[in-house]
């Protein structure tokens, strides 16, 4: 009977009819156990005659004929909560594939009442109760300025800011993008990026493609326990699976991105087993990258589904990635972002993973998944420095710097999800992650002749020598219950550990969580978190150069990094298709790594460039504070048009082993976004569709360390920072105005689509400050800009 009510009420929003079609397909699960919903109904709101479908006993369902563009769908299944799945973009060109989610009701359901309401708001991870958003793939395509990157797309989001035109680094209230946790199919990796360097995570390009994502997840503090080892942020990202029905094929040009390739299709329709991959090679453009250098980059995805068997499910992941460019002094001027003139350049790098998942069902209401995996991350410079002839023309070169950098990971993952009742749900889980690190570091650069030798002007020793290979583990175990007590109010409670083998450090960490639905229209949370961080492998193995000549590992005994997170926050609804949603938040830092010695430093500003400090003899006695209001009102897409609008004010301070008080490199102070898009339709039957995104960015300026002039003219012109001032000046207030203009085409007769974008990037040419460095043409401290004007060009086909 509720049923047939809820179908009845469907029909009363019926609107105008449709023409060009596809099918639209996918799985209905319980939110907690995952398991197969059997007769839940899928229908298509606004059908007309009505549209929909049953899922069968393995949850599938399958509605045909579903007329292309923007189209809204409703589910349902007695005892369940209703949901609605908004603004669901259906192409001519490739089938819509939805994984939908029910949350079981803890009260008896009364009555059914059917709205079209944005559960956008909402994470995947039902355990993240404060400060998570979920973000797909058409969000990352939609949205300006973006360059098809989900890294660049976070910053879009509030109390995250990246005003680094050159790089895509992730600094999430105030945090240092060092304690970010990108993972992959539930595996940790150290990067996603390609030209990143050893213990950063970000870079200037994205490996990660965008057309094999699905819907994930974006952490930004107080996460549930199942996430450890990092302080700021956790980017929870998962690789979709192929059409497991038919055979599909993209293909897709950007001036940023480079060309790429994929496609998907079944391996066998008996037990619905897929495969999906893509290949990509990217040459950026010079305008983009900020540097006379051509950077040369290729990728390759990939996600192969076994089926399901007796044995349980099997899945197949790996990514893989290679980048390298080459700075040639005489071809470089005083504005590149990376280049120096006086010295030749060559870099390298390497990335991948590739693992292996196994899901077994224990019963309808408890599964186990297993990860095993395998990572590489590698990085190499080659630094050439010039011989100037007495004309000041380079006569020949010699070798300065030869670095060659490589941490590989075994890893392995699992966990216990169980399902006691609507009200109880507990996850049980470890991982167990094995590095083995391989650094090799010859450095001379700017080292005296040494006198009564060969006097040839050219360095005759090393300053440093590093070969260092070692292992170690970072053990973890978590664990983390729910329980509901009505359907509006749940709490979550879990604890954490870790166990580091090398310096034999132990971390224990509560966390816990509280969701209220006061009313229809309002949410409030709390939560709070301990959350610890291993220290960087290039800090852990640094070696010190002693006053006798000797090398000694003086940071080997360095504990985690830990800070205490406290959230609350605050969503309103407001109409069908409008949020405003406002959280607070304060982060106590502590047991940070700084010098023995009196100094400004800390490792909390490691991250704001390509390579860390050379810094020994390091203690857990430094501390930071972060803390800030983020303010967001949305309203998601509907009627044509989306809006977002974040704010995001916040402090962000450190203290060194000299005990003052100081702006941390990330201390933005304020951070603002406006995002708008506009859709018209046009064509038959409405088919084919003209959009316009645009996103203005602003935020406060970094902080940096100022120069001291007459020491570095007396240093020979290698720069001399006043370290008893750092952090005490700020670069100027950041500022960019992005706009994205697109069609979207879809054929009458076959099922192709084509996609076209234009995005002018920093439309009004502002020239943000990107660093002020000493410049010995000049003799004197210049200013560098960020990349100015830009426009990137996409198009995709599928078929």
């Amino acid at each position: 009977m509720k049923k047939l009510i809820f179908l009845s009420t469907l029909l009363l929003v019926m609107t105008n009819a449709f023409g060009q079609s596809q099918t639209v397909k996918g799985r209905v699960a319980d939110a907690v156990s995952e398991s197969p919903i059997i007769g839940a109904a899928v229908v298509l709101v606004g059908s007309n005659p009505l549209k929909g479908a049953v899922t069968d006993v393995n949850g599938n369902f399958t509605i045909s004929e579903v007329p292309v563009g923007r189209q809204t769908f409703a589910v349902q299944f007695i005892g369940y909560k209703t949901i609605s799945i908004p603004n669901t973009l259906v192409t001519a060109g490739k089938e819509v594939v939805l994984n939908i989610m029910l949350e079981e009701s803890v009260e008896q359901m009364k009555q059914v009442v059917v709205t079209a309401k944005a559960d956008k708001d909402l994470p995947l991870n039902d355990l993240a109760k404060v400060s998570a958003r979920t973000f797909s793939l058409e969000e990352v395509t939609r949205f300006s300025g973006g360059r098809n990157d989900v890294a660049r797309l976070a910053t879009s989001f509030a109390g995250v800011s990246a005003p680094d035109d050159s790089r895509n680094d992730i600094v999430v209230r105030g945090n240092s993008p060092v304690g970010l946790l990108w993972r992959i199919e539930g595996i940790p990796i150290a990067t996603t990026n390609h030209f990143s360097t050893l213990g950063t995570t970000g870079g200037p390009v994205n490996a990660l493609n965008t057309n094999l994502l699905r819907t994930s997840d974006f952490l930004t503090g107080a996460f549930p326990a199942e996430y450890g080892n990092a302080n700021a942020a956790v980017f929870d990202v998962n690789f979709r699976n192929g059409n497991a029905d038919k055979y599909e094929f993209t293909g897709q040009m950007s001036a940023y991105s480079g060309l790429e390739f994929l496609a998907e299709g079944p391996i066998s329709k008996k037990n619905n087993s897929s495969f999906v991959a893509s290949y990509r090679y990217g040459i950026a453009s010079l305008a983009a990258t900020g540097t006379n250098g051509t950077p040369y980059y290729q990728d390759f995805s990939f996600k192969v589904n076994l089926g399901e068997s007796k044995l349980g499910k099997f899945e197949l992941f790996g990514l893989g990635g290679l980048s390298n460019i080459d700075f040639f002094g005489e071809e470089t001027d005083e504005t590149d972002l990376f280049a120096e003139t006086d010295q030749n350049a060559y870099v390298d790098n390497q990335l991948g993973i590739s693992g292996l998942s196994h899901t077994l069902r224990l019963s309808k209401s408890a599964y186990i998944k297993s990860t095993l995996a395998a990572s590489t991350n590698y990085s190499a410079y080659l630094q050439d420095n010039f011989i100037l002839n007495n004309n000041d023309e380079v006569s020949d070169t010699y070798r300065a710097v030869n670095v060659s950098n490589r941490e590989n990971r075994v890893s392995f993952t699992s966990n216990l999800n169980k399902k006691y009742n609507a009200q109880w749900s507990l996850r049980l889980g470890l991982l167990s992650e094995h590095f083995i690190v391989d650094f090799n570091v010859e450095d001379r650069d700017n080292n005296p002749d040494i006198p009564d030798e060969n006097n040839d002007g050219i360095p005759d020793y090393f300053i440093s020598a590093t070969d260092i290979n070692d292992t170690y583990q970072i053990h973890q175990l978590y664990g983390q219950t729910e329980y509901k007590l009505t359907d509006d109010f749940s709490v979550t409670a879990g604890l954490h550990s870790q166990y580091h083998s090398y310096t034999e450090a132990f971390a224990l960490e509560p966390r816990a969580a509280a969701s209220w639905q006061s009313n229809n229209v309002s949410r409030w949370s709390l939560a709070y978190g301990l959350h610890a961080q291993a220290v960087p492998s290039p800090i852990l193995f640094y070696e010190e150069r002693l006053s006798d000549g000797s090398y000694e590992r003086t940071n080997s005994d360095l504990g985690f990094m830990k800070s205490h997170h406290f959230v609350l926050g605050y969503d309103r609804t407001l109409g069908s298709n409008w949020r405003l949603k406002a959280e607070a938040y304060y982060q106590s830092l502590f047991d940070i790594p700084v010098e023995g010695t009196a100094s400004s430093y800390s490792v909390l500003n490691e991250g704001a460039g390509f390579v860390f400090e050379n810094k020994g003899s390091l203690v857990n006695e430094g501390t930071g504070t972060n803390y800030g209001l983020e303010l967001t009102l949305e309203k998601f897409f509907s009627k044509g048009y989306y809006l977002l609008l974040t704010n995001s004010l916040f402090e962000s301070t450190y203290k060194g082993s000299d005990g003052i008080e100081r702006n941390t490199a990330f201390n933005n102070n304020y951070v603002g976004n406006m995002l708008f898009g506009k859709e018209w339709k046009f064509g038959d039957d409405s088919r084919h569709a003209l959009t316009f995104d645009t996103k203005f960015t602003t935020s406060g300026g970094k902080w940096f360390t100022p120069i001291d002039l007459e020491a570095t003219r007396a240093n020979g012109g290698n720069e001399v920072l006043m370290n008893e001032r750092a952090f005490s000046q700020q670069y100027d207030d950041y500022l960019r105005l992005d706009v994205k203009f697109g069609v979207r085409l879809n054929s009458k007769k076959r099922n192709v689509s084509h996609q076209f974008f234009v995005d002018l990037q920093n439309v009004t040419n502002r020239k943000n400050e990107f660093v002020r460095r000493y410049s010995e043409n000049a003799d004197e401290i210049n200013s560098v800009y960020q990349i100015g004007f830009f426009p990137d060009v996409l198009y995709r086909i599928q078929f």
